[in-house]
């Protein structure tokens, strides 16, 4: 790819490690593209490929990818759509040789680069399953402008598959940085695939063509960093305002989006529906990277297992009090969590609408107490127990479980490496020398001066807020945001105003009770309508560890978004 003065069209199809199988066939027969690219990576993901590579050497990447190629490789170089995936994970040099195998098996000869170095469980993770330095997009770009057809990597950020491209395209330098941004805008809003154009949207009622699979999305990335989200034409799903929020809200932590090519004011970030499903990003400011890469480690934690016991009718919570008891004295687990048991519908209609769950996980360094003798525990109260004793599912074995946390390492400590397809190897430079990120006057948004409350009514949060969550690490993320739902420009405001005024400490813990013990961070995007909450501790050690009913907190908005609060009714 040469510099050019019009727009790359950047692609996505695949948001994880077990999306969509057709859809990178989809994306290249649906519509025009420079560049297809695919998301297989996530916390999670490192730990399921280390667990796959103590089984066989040669794993450690995304399978499914190559299932992908094989049914499209020819299509992508037919119309000379460049592949850019971080399907390697952790071995992106097995990778792409499998693929250069596949490519031989079909006929074809695309010229196949990779990208390593992110690995650093040498420098002080000796014992780590994983240890895995987030890359920015330079090496990609360099892959790219020798001629690769195909690019995979190991974990570069998740929006360096779009930065790279960028780069590749326009020929920006590492000191770009507004444009560098605005490129990671645009890769983080279609990083996470049909997130973007409907999925796990808290607004899918009024979504249209949902009778059809969402379409993945597409980002037209301007010389000036500058973005157009849109998606092909006649594909499900809605380009909107509030669908590029909903992802650009997601997963992120205060204003400041720290990657390893630059760092993103977030509260710069503006939004316009250009035209139907045509959303443009503009405005965007960028400062000199973080000092430090973020490491994302994952080791072996322990064992653990789990029951569900159902309790039904009359007198649960005595139901659910006898079998704690019953259970305490035969668990060796090092640690055992109950969860709440939630009384049943009154005089329900049916057996199930009766019922409440009662959940009971265990967790141990040895798969002994939370194996067999957790479960033949169990299954021993079945004759002896509460009336009605029965579980959701029969007892399953013990299973390891993984433990997540973030480090930082130095730049000079990782060796961003580019093995090109005629195996020469290049050593990317690092993006610039640091300058420490300051705050510029003006920059961190305070809340609007709220008027004084007048009649209010106690609603769902939801009914103008939209909302999306999710995890990092042991942190719950919560987006919230003013929905675009045609009222008019002065009750919008003040809807922002509300929102803003509500999100306060003293009020955060009202909403969310479980909570009120942990540090809650509040972050305010004024241009977006949006309240970024970044809640510290909530899920535990992370989605492998975690034993809560939702591990990854995907559900949390909702959960806020049907929590009753006091609106003033010029509002609704």
């Amino acid at each position: 790819m040469s510099p050019a003065t019009g727009v790359v069209r950047i692609g996505n199809c695949s948001g994880f490690y077990g999306d969509r199988l057709t859809a990178m066939r989809e994306m290249l027969e649906q519509g025009e593209l420079d560049v297809l690219t695919g998301d297989y990576l996530a916390e999670l993901t490192m730990l399921i490929l280390g667990k796959d590579q103590l089984k066989d050497a040669s794993l450690g990447y995304a399978r499914t990818f190559v299932r992908q190629l094989e049914d499209s490789l020819g299509l992508a170089l037919e119309r000379g759509v460049k592949i850019v995936a971080n399907a390697g994970g952790l071995n992106p040099a097995g990778l792409a040789d499998k693929v250069r195998e596949v490519a031989a098996g079909l006929g074809l000869d695309p010229q196949v680069a990779h990208v390593e170095g992110d690995d650093v469980r040498h420098l002080s993770f000796p014992n780590a399953l994983t240890a895995n330095a987030y890359l920015g997009g330079f090496g990609i770009a360099a892959a790219l402008t020798a001629g690769a057809d195909v690019v995979v990597t190991g974990r570069v950020t998740d929006a360096s598959l779009v930065v790279g491209p960028a780069v590749a395209h326009h020929g920006w330098s590492a000191t770009s940085y507004d444009e560098l941004a605005g490129a990671v805008v645009a890769g983080h809003v279609i990083e996470c695939g049909t997130q973007a154009t409907g999925g796990n949207f808290s607004g899918f009622l009024d979504l249209p063509h949902r009778d059809r699979p969402l379409g993945f999305p597409v980002a037209e990335v301007a010389a000036d960093g500058s973005s157009v989200i849109t998606k092909h034409a006649g594909t499900g799903g809605a380009v909107t305002v509030d669908t590029v929020t909903a992802q650009l809200v997601y997963e992120i932590q205060s204003t400041r989006y720290l990657g390893p090519d630059v760092t993103v004011h977030l509260d710069s970030v503006r939004l316009e529906q250009q035209g139907e499903d045509r959303v443009a990003i503009r405005g965007v400011v960028g400062e000199a990277p973080p000092e430090r890469l973020k490491v994302c480690v994952n080791e072996l934690g322990g064992w653990r297992n789990q029951v569900e016991l159902v309790l039904t009718g009359l007198d649960v919570e005595a139901k659910a009090a006898w079998a704690r008891e019953q259970l305490t004295t035969r668990l060796t687990a090092a640690e055992v969590t109950w969860s709440a048991v939630d009384p049943p519908t009154h005089d329900a209609d049916s057996e199930e609408a009766a019922s409440t769950l009662l959940r009971c996980t265990v967790k141990d360094p040895s798969p002994d107490p939370v194996g067999r003798a957790f479960t033949a525990a169990v299954v021993e109260l079945a004759l002896g127990s509460y009336p009605g004793f029965t579980m959701t599912a029969p007892p399953a074995p013990a299973t390891p479980f993984g433990v997540y946390r973030a480090e930082y390492v130095d730049r000079a400590d990782v060796a961003h490496t580019v093995v090109h397809a005629d195996g020469r190897r290049e050593v990317v430079a690092d993006p610039t020398t640091y300058t420490p990120a300051t705050e510029a006057p003006g920059r961190r948004p305070s809340p609007y001066p709220a008027e004084h409350d007048t009649l209010t009514r106690r609603l769902p949060l939801g009914t103008f807020v939209h909302a999306r969550s999710g995890d990092k690490g042991g942190d719950a993320n919560i987006g919230l945001w003013v929905a675009h739902d045609g009222v008019d420009p002065e009750t919008y405001d003040a809807r922002v105003q509300w929102l803003f005024k509500l999100m306060s400490p003293r009020g955060i813990p009202t909403l969310l009770p479980e909570a009120a013990d942990l540090d809650v961070d509040v972050w305010l995007l004024p241009h977006l309508g949006a309240v970024n909450l970044v809640v510290h501790g909530l899920l535990g050690q992370g989605v492998a560890a975690s034993t809560r009913f939702d591990p990854q907190a995907k559900g949390l908005g909702e959960f806020l978004r049907s929590r009753l609060v006091s609106i003033e009714e010029s509002l609704t």
